[in-house]
């Protein structure tokens, strides 16, 4: 059943004011709210809704709204719950009429939300970002033909991965999965797997390398043997061979995999599709996550640097092979056709389409260049602090959000947040410039006094 959206029907209530009545109607947030066109939204997002019978969802307004919040102020859900509730300025940008003292949403709902809109509807909000900028004349609409191309790693919330950690935590997950569903173990190894665990890191502490070894081959030892096990007592049982089917393939992956071997591994057993990525970081030399894309405008606009487009890879795939499906996503995003693009060294052999009109400048090359394009590569490194403030202001820097659809929606509302908080920015200068005018004006002029 499609959501019952809101509209501001002007009710009022004899025993309770309108929020439009109490509060600062000049506050960037109310004006922010007003700027967005929440019928686009309400479209583009009630796509994956039908029209048959049963509870209709919550107003996407709200919803919507308060996804915006959560990643322009760097909230987790139940932050975000509990800012909503006492605040009214949030409450009326997510379309609330009179201040609610109790919450009209649980917070399980915004995880079901963001599931079931995905990757594609949740770049709605993205486009309307740049287009509430455009509005509101923080960005014209040519300072997106030109943008930079970067690439970076939206790391997971994991521990770092060793190989002891993660056997001894497999066997755990094993044990504890047979005992609730009553598989009597032989042994569960529970005590000498914990103290192999601290010999093991004591011993690679002191760089005692063949004792830690010694240890690694017997928590080794120990999962085999937990495996083995349990294969054996749930042998021609289909309820429980299913049940215990993934916890028994990503053990004997964790068992069977050595530090250096290439491949697909297990970093992590409640994140398995964690990826290890190296950027040739000094201080960071692997990361585990997923690569993301992100392109920015080449020039600052004026309400400050908007993020056009993002969009998350997994697979960790060479830079300069993923501008075939990147550049017609920025096109699509921002509704018009690119005409620059400019990327670092790593895009070199990039498989751009050669039917568009764009062009690629890649940074190493020193022939041929003209005036425009060596300005163009000096303005590359501008995307760095924008990937930045991604990661530390906006939730980019450690995603929360489970399996890889999680890294995907986590991506793009980092975006969306990212460009929201400039109009925020935008609108509160505005109205500081706006209040100050007016105030030079209302100041008559001072008359020189007669002697």
């Amino acid at each position: 059943m499609r959501p019952k959206e809101r509209r501001d029907g002007g009710q009022t209530d004899l025993l309770r004011a309108r929020l439009d009545q109490i509060l600062n109607m000049d506050h960037a947030l109310v004006k922010l709210a007003a700027a967005i066109d929440w019928r686009f939204l309400e479209e583009r997002l009630g796509e994956v809704y039908d029209d048959g019978p049963g509870r209709p969802p919550l107003p996407t307004r709200l919803m919507a709204g308060l996804a915006i919040l959560k990643s322009m102020h760097n909230l987790s859900d139940e932050g975000l719950c509990e800012r909503w509730l006492e605040n009214p300025y949030y409450q009326m940008f997510c379309g609330e009429e009179f201040f609610q003292h109790r919450l009209v949403f649980d917070r399980t709902s915004l995880t079901r939300w963001r599931l079931r809109m995905g990757e594609e509807r949740l770049m709605a909000l993205l486009q309307e970002s740049l287009a509430a900028a455009t509005r509101l004349g923080a960005a014209k609409p040519a300072d997106f033909r030109a943008v930079i191309v970067d690439t970076t790693v939206q790391e997971k919330a994991i521990t770092f991965p060793t190989d002891a950690k993660l056997m001894q935590r497999a066997r755990e997950r094993l044990v504890k999965l047979a005992k609730k569903h009553g598989v009597v173990l032989r042994q569960s190894y529970a005590r000498v797997g914990k103290f192999a665990l601290i010999k093991h890191q004591r011993y690679a502490h002191a760089k005692q390398f063949k004792r830690a070894n010694r240890q690694l081959k017997r928590l080794r030892t120990m999962l085999g043997a937990v495996i083995r096990d349990i294969a054996r007592k749930i042998a021609g049982q289909p309820g429980l061979m299913q049940v215990f089917g993934l916890s028994l393939s990503l053990a004997r992956r964790v068992r069977d995999q050595r530090q250096r071997e290439r491949g697909r591994k297990v970093y992590s057993l409640h994140a398995p599709e964690v990826e290890c990525i190296g950027k040739g970081k000094a201080h960071k030399p692997y990361e585990f996550g997923v690569k993301v894309s992100v392109a920015t405008t080449l020039k600052r606009s004026r309400g400050g640097q908007f993020v056009a487009h993002v969009k998350a890879l997994p697979g960790n795939p060479y830079d300069g092979h993923t501008l075939a499906t990147i550049l017609p996503a920025i096109e699509s995003s921002i509704g018009a056709n690119l005409g620059k693009i400019v990327a670092d060294a790593g895009y070199r052999g990039h498989n751009a389409p050669k039917d568009k009109t764009f062009k690629v400048h890649v940074a190493g090359y020193r022939r041929g260049l003209t005036k425009a394009v060596k300005r163009a590569l000096r303005r590359r490194a501008a995307i760095e602090p924008v990937i930045g403030h991604l990661k530390t202001d906006h939730r980019m820097g450690r995603n929360f959000l489970a399996f890889a659809q999680g890294d995907a929606n986590n991506a793009v509302l980092a975006a969306v947040g990212y460009n929201f908080s400039l109009l925020l920015n935008w609108l509160g200068l505005l109205c500081a410039f706006i209040l100050a005018m007016l105030a030079t004006t209302a100041t008559p002029p001072l008359r020189p006094r007669i002697a």
